[in-house]
């Protein structure tokens, strides 16, 4: 068959950024260019090394991606190159969609998030705190070296002005610059934004590249745990409160996880690599942390088993006693401390009524270069995080995590004067997640507006008649709504008051008009009845405190 026999065959391929992981290589959201050539194009091979180069790649990630993480990055390398050989032929349909990692919201998962936001704030504000604002990027200096390995994850941006610049990776970078510059030495803020991460986005179980963090900090000097149990409460209260089932707050001390590398002959210069490597059991097996350990980071076997023994143990009070005994941990003087430390905290969490949903978890790592003491984490039980067979995680992760950060603040200070800080950052994507999920298997409506009253018109020309009556309740702070359609049937007011859940009408005519009543209809029970107009305002605010109607965005 000679090349010009199969002029016009059409090829499929999806070039996508390989860091978007999961969505890279097929999928409902890919990039497909497809292209009519002949074989004797070069761009004809291409094409087909690349599609060939892509499929290894998929089926390198899908068996233990931790064993064949370096030949993965080096056939990216090649997969990049080839795409960059292949150029831009103007051939490529823009297909019209949001970033990669980013979504948009419509009104009735708006409503949920709103409903989320205001319990969150309700929680904060109960516990005393005042809320700051940062800007959504800083100077790439501010945010380097604070993150240790997920570092990799900032976007810089090309500015134009001259300096270097980064968006925020989250609010406790912004939020300790921010204290060092204006000289705070104690504050208790919270900080309700977003945040972006180059991470590899995977949307069903929560993670993106654009998202909310909803964070909560106590600065300043006070005594042990005090401030620290107090954001573990918090985050007991707003789960508790979001009704999302059993949950649990896991706890560990940095300085607890230092004495223990340092008791398993662990190099000091490696304390932070190996810490974030211990950070990964949440998300795989141990099996493949020990191979980072080893092959990566280059502990010997035994001293990785020697740290596998003691990570994979958690509990309570009891297990904090039996380590202080430990010939080895207990031995360690900054261990000791930190067992000591952990003690008084689980104290505390006691009088505060959520040991039981507390568990002190010699796993738990947290591998943000910045944590100095107490760290803690909340899951989700219903939602684990554990890896499948296939080696992949399920759930929707960490709902909540934070810690004791005691010298983030003097890194920005001049004379390096710290101030201490604990603080806990609430992962609400995943939380909508999981309502979103909830609200739609529910198959209830869930309302977008808050819409207390609309005002219908029963015969024409009665424009001018609602437009009063809007005035009236607007002044007197009643939500109000009525048609923009000089003359809609009543049968269509009536039909949108029902479809969007508005609980009450007020209804008028000529009749109406002329006695100076209205009459209010019940949308539920369909049920009227007349009243003066000088006293609508009053029946009104009493009609809608009997219905409980309290303005929220809440299903119906």
């Amino acid at each position: 068959m000679s090349d010009s026999s199969v002029e016009g065959t059409t090829m499929s391929s999806s070039l996508k950024d390989p860091d978007d992981d999961d969505d890279f290589y097929a999928g409902s959201e890919d990039l497909i260019c497809k292209v009519a050539l002949p074989f004797s194009d070069p761009k004809f091979q291409l094409y087909h090394e690349i599609i060939s180069l892509g499929e290894q790649i998929k089926t390198l990630k899908a068996e233990k991606p931790m064993h064949f993480k370096k030949r993965i990055k080096e056939e990216v390398t090649k997969l990049l190159q080839l795409k960059q050989q292949l150029g831009d032929d103007g051939s490529k349909k823009f297909i019209l969609k949001t970033p990669k990692g980013t979504r948009d919201f419509n009104p009735q998962k708006m409503a949920i998030r709103e409903q989320v936001f205001n319990l969150i704030i309700a929680s904060f504000k109960r516990h005393g705190a005042e809320t700051i604002d940062t800007p959504v990027f800083e100077l790439k200096e501010t945010l380097t070296g604070k993150y240790g390995e997920d570092s990799k994850l900032i976007y810089d941006l090309a500015d134009q002005g001259g300096e270097l610049l980064s968006l925020r990776y989250d609010l406790t970078v912004p939020f300790a610059r921010y204290l060092a510059m204006n000289k705070i030495k104690n504050i208790k803020r919270y900080h309700i934004a977003k945040v972006y991460r180059r991470d590899n986005p995977a949307m069903t179980r929560g993670r993106y590249r654009e998202f909310y963090q909803c964070d909560f900090d106590i600065a300043g000097q006070y005594d042990l745990m005090i401030p620290d149990a107090e954001c573990i409460k918090i985050v007991a209260e707003i789960l508790d409160s979001l009704e999302l089932g059993e949950f649990v707050v896991k706890v560990n001390h940095r300085k607890i996880l230092d004495g223990l590398f340092a008791c398993c002959g662990v190099p000091e210069e490696k304390f932070k690599t190996i810490c974030s490597a211990v950070d990964k059991l949440d998300k795989t097996f141990w099996a493949d942390v020990k191979a980072e350990m080893v092959d990566e980071k280059g502990l010997p076997p035994e001293v990785a088993d020697m740290i596998g023994v003691y990570v994979q143990m958690s509990g309570g009070p009891e297990l904090i006693e039996a380590l202080l005994k430990d010939e080895k941990l207990g031995a360690n003087k900054r261990a000791a401390e930190g067992l000591e430390e952990m003690k008084l905290l689980l104290r505390y969490c006691d009088l505060y009524g959520i040991l039981d949903k507390v568990s002190f978890d010699m796993s738990l790592a947290r591998g943000l270069d910045y944590y100095t003491g107490v760290i803690y984490e909340a899951v989700l039980k219903g939602h684990t995080n554990e890896p499948t067979s296939g080696g992949e995680p399920t759930g929707v992760g960490s709902v909540a995590g934070g810690g004791r950060y005691d010298n983030l603040v003097g890194m920005f200070d001049s004379k390096g004067r710290n101030v201490p800080c604990v603080g806990v950052s609430i992962g609400v994507e995943r939380l909508f997640s999981i309502l979103e999920a909830r609200a739609q298997a529910a198959k209830g409506k869930t309302r977008t507006t808050e819409t207390e009253v609309f005002v219908a018109s029963a015969q024409k020309n009665m424009v001018e008649e609602r437009m009063k009556i809007c005035k009236a309740l607007w002044d007197a702070n009643i939500k109000t709504e009525q048609p923009y359609k000089k003359n809609q049937k009543l049968l269509n007011q009536l039909q949108y008051c029902e479809e969007t859940g508005i609980p009450l009408v007020i209804v008028i005519g000529e009749t109406e008009i002329q006695k100076n009543v209205v009459k209010i209809r019940t949308v539920a029970t369909r049920e009227e009845r007349e009243v003066s107009r000088d006293d609508m305002v009053e029946e009104l605010r009493t009609e809608i405190r009997r219905l409980g109607v309290s303005g929220g965005a809440a299903g119906s």
